[in-house]
């Protein structure tokens, strides 16, 4: 019954301000998917009509004055009280993007492991993002479902695991090595009658977790989340070409004191910096003897199993308890895609989850199981569908030809810089990236700040984008140099456009160099 005060009140307008049935304006419906084709190609024309696209990788100019005018072009700092429509919007932010972003697919851009993502896949993403489907239920994705086991099926295969073998993507790398190094613990726990999941690691002792010297620094993250502390990761020597020693790892293992307890061996193929790549079967075999779960770091390098030629370097990656890879490196997929690997399915126990709202236990018995369990996510978008689309549209073989480029090029780099008085080669190309300092007789921290300064001198023109590292160098004791570093993953490049961007390097050094502008005054 309505009060006095609710009769007397004048009626408000209920109706909705949105339409009832799908539209133009949700881009879940038939309408909707047509009206995303029409704004990404407005979009997309707008932007190649009106945007100032740069000569180079980047837009010229100090990052102050770079950030200031992207924000200004924007329309300033703050949310606008009114909307400005979905085409100007789209046209807006897609002159902000060219004007002010990174343009991968320039050749001088090989700074870090971030290529330029192929255009199925980036049309596929586009795709999956309008189902907004997630992988946690049945009922909230089933096609999302398929598409991401048809991918995890592939992926088993292509690393040469076995029938019981499983999987899932994560939001990248490092979330793939905090899930492999708790299931790892779990293992271990389990071993022990301890249900860590429940009571912690604290019947656990004191856990150790071994890794080389150059592994990822998420490896020490994971441990912290994980409530083992980044004390927990001891760090293995590596020989001349950037790979763990067994002999140092041998010895480390045999001198753990009793109250230590070994969880697990990480090993990596292909590190951040060299693409060098652990020796597998040697840590398998350690792994084994002292019953520890082998993780491998396969981020980088999972990617060369798409090349014939360049697959033998992954030997014993199917010996690995699980397996991290990302396919936004050697797969030119849009960031991030990355996946866990596992060599038996029930590793993943640990993650069960039964939730009332998503997923009872007789739907599951009828067969409505979506991916909860495999996965520290809830909802969790397609990023299969990307992956997927690429596959179907290149096949190993068309992405083992990227790759394989990629590498030439790589040893091409390593080549011209050898040849080059003024350059060091450092590293040469394991697989696609080459380490090499500039030259300068002095000082060895004036040596560091100028190969510093060149690198940023390169940005701040906008010529080039190149990485930058610090190396001990082989035979000192010195402490780490600063050194450069191509990272070399775009299969359109040319060995011109490489003997340009050494040229640009060794200007931009002997900008730097007072010895140069001192001949040159």
């Amino acid at each position: 019954m309505h009060t006095e005060a609710e009769q007397g009140a004048p009626r408000r307008d209920l109706s909705p301000r949105w339409p009832r049935r799908p539209s133009s304006v949700l881009a879940g419906s038939r309408e909707g998917l047509a009206a995303v084709s029409a704004a990404l190609t407005g979009a997309v024309g707008s932007a190649l009509a009106v945007a100032r696209w740069p000569t180079g990788p980047m837009r010229p100019g100090t990052p102050r004055e770079v950030l200031a005018a992207a924000t200004a072009a924007l329309g300033g700092q703050g949310i606008p009280e009114e909307g400005l429509g979905a085409e100007a919007a789209l046209a807006r932010l897609g002159r902000v993007l060219v004007e002010y972003g990174l343009h991968l697919s320039h050749p001088h851009a090989v700074a870090h492991l971030q290529p330029p993502p192929l255009t199925v896949a980036v049309a596929a993403d586009a795709l999956a993002s309008a189902s907004n489907a997630s992988l946690d239920t049945y009922d909230s994705g089933p096609s999302a479902i398929a598409v991401e086991r048809w991918l995890i099926g592939g992926l088993v295969e292509l690393a040469g695991l076995g029938a019981k073998a499983d999987g899932v993507l994560t939001p990248g790398g490092s979330m793939s090595n905090l899930l492999g190094l708790l299931l790892a613990r779990d293992a271990a726990a389990l071993r022990k009658g301890i249900d860590a999941r429940r009571q912690g690691v604290g019947g656990l002792g004191s856990p150790v977790v071994f890794c080389s010297e150059l592994a990822h620094f998420s490896v020490q993250r994971a441990c912290a989340a994980l409530g083992l502390g980044e004390d927990a990761v001891r760090l293995v020597p590596t020989d001349s070409r950037h790979r763990m020693r067994p002999d140092a790892l041998a010895s480390l293992l045999e001198g753990l004191s009793p109250e230590h307890a070994p969880l697990a061996i990480v090993a990596t193929a292909g590190t951040t910096d060299f693409g060098s790549i652990d020796p597998l079967p040697r840590l398998a075999e350690l792994a084994e003897r002292h019953d520890l779960w082998l993780h491998v770091d396969a981020a980088y390098g999972f990617g060369a199993l798409f090349s014939e030629r360049l697959a033998g370097r992954l030997e014993g990656l199917a010996l690995a308890d699980s397996i991290t890879l990302d396919l936004h490196k050697l797969g030119w997929q849009p960031a991030a895609t990355s996946v866990l690997l596992v060599s038996d399915a029930q590793a993943f126990s640990a993650l069960d989850r039964e939730v009332a709202y998503l997923n009872p236990v007789d739907d599951a018995d009828a067969g409505y199981e979506g991916l909860l369990g495999r996965s520290l996510q809830t909802t969790r978008r397609p990023d299969a569908v990307k992956v997927a689309a690429t596959l179907l549209a290149h096949g190993r073989r068309g992405l083992g030809d990227m790759v394989e480029t990629c590498h030439d090029l790589a040893r091409h780099a390593e080549r011209r810089i050898a040849s080059e008085p003024e350059l060091e080669l450092v590293s040469p190309a394991e697989l696609t990236t080459v380490v090499f300092r500039y030259r300068h007789a002095g000082e060895p921290a004036r040596e560091d700040a100028l190969n510093g300064e060149l690198r940023r001198r390169l940005m701040e023109s906008g010529t080039a984008l190149i990485g930058r590292t610090a190396v001990r160098l082989e035979g000192t004791d010195a402490p780490a140099r600063v050194c450069l570093k191509f990272t070399l993953l775009n299969p359109t490049t040319t060995l011109e456009d490489l003997d340009a961007l050494v040229d640009a390097v060794l200007a931009a050094g002997r900008a730097c160099s007072p010895r140069h502008q001192k001949g040159a005054a």
